[in-house]
């Protein structure tokens, strides 16, 4: 299928400093950890999974740095912290993002290795394997949103009915079985897709509240690639061979103007005043 690979992309969604932030080669590790600490107030269960793979360390040093970096959490991520590994299965890996551009940036990366150094939208072509990767994650998006509401529920006018009863202000809605009242749907406040042009050479999937709000969202293209086409969300594949995401050097996504994600307010190439807006907006977003 034709695409483009980050080497014909004018413009990447990273910085040099992000290529070269590599992890450490994994250490040997007896205790298997399987959490969600960051971004869960508690712990889900954890489940029972196959020791790991001996470490790879080649001759050269670490063979996980630069574009190969997420490979180190495929090669044993039992041997990095809750802070980083949410979850991991013989199939999957769930991870907090090294440079979150929102309030939560996950990444949820496929351990098969017959597709987890294909591009996405050609190992999106296999319709089994396409299922089984939004069946992940839908699970993680849930996540995401559960910690959402965690986060910022205590201020969205929306979530007031279930926070007060939370808190004890109010009983619960007689004949709700104790039930909390919905609240707000922070699902639709996440997304989930793959850049159209991946920085790292392993196959993975961002899973991220909406907000943009991070202090790793430094550039211009750090915005675009998650506020343009140049992020496709997983609903949209298979891509049709025409699709325009397929050449985004014609596109130029990443060179449009900045435009507020929120209000659509349209800064040009100004990203300061931008990112000043953003703070604006995450104020006005977590009380809606």
């Amino acid at each position: 299928m034709a695409h483009q690979d980050h080497d014909s992309e004018p413009e990447e969604a990273i910085t040099q400093e992000e290529i070269h932030g590599e992890e450490a080669p994994p250490k040997p590790n007896t205790t298997a950890r399987n959490a969600f600490t960051e971004l869960m107030s508690r712990k889900p269960k954890a489940t029972a999974a196959a020791p790991p793979p001996p470490p790879r360390i080649s001759r050269g040093g670490n063979p996980f740095k630069d574009r190969m970096g997420l490979g180190a959490y495929l090669d044993d991520p039992a041997s990095f912290p809750a802070s980083r590994v949410i979850s991991h299965s013989d199939e999957f890996v769930a991870i907090n993002d090294r440079y979150p551009k929102a309030s939560i940036h996950t990444l949820l990366l496929p351990r098969s290795p017959d597709y987890n150094l294909q591009h996405p939208f050609d190992a999106f072509e296999d319709a089994a394997f396409l299922a089984t990767v939004r069946a992940q994650a839908a699970d993680l998006k849930a996540l995401v949103a559960k910690e959402l509401q965690r986060r910022f529920g205590a201020f969205s006018s929306r979530d007031a009915a279930r926070e007060a009863v939370l808190n004890g202000d109010v009983d619960p809605v007689p004949g709700s079985n104790g039930q909390l009242p919905p609240g707000r749907d922070w699902a639709a406040e996440v997304l989930c897709g793959v850049h159209a042009v991946p920085s790292m050479r392993h196959l993975h999937v961002h899973v991220l509240s909406r907000d943009m709000h991070s202090e790793a969202l430094r550039h211009r293209k750090h915005y675009n690639s998650f506020a343009t086409p140049f992020l496709v969300s997983l609903d949209d594949f298979p891509l049709a061979e025409d699709d325009p995401r397929r050449n985004t050097k014609d596109a130029g996504y990443l060179r449009r103007d900045l435009k507020c994600w929120r209000c659509g307010r349209n800064f040009g190439n100004q990203f300061q005043k931008l990112k000043a807006h953003l703070e604006d907006e995450f104020e006005n977003w977590k009380r809606e």
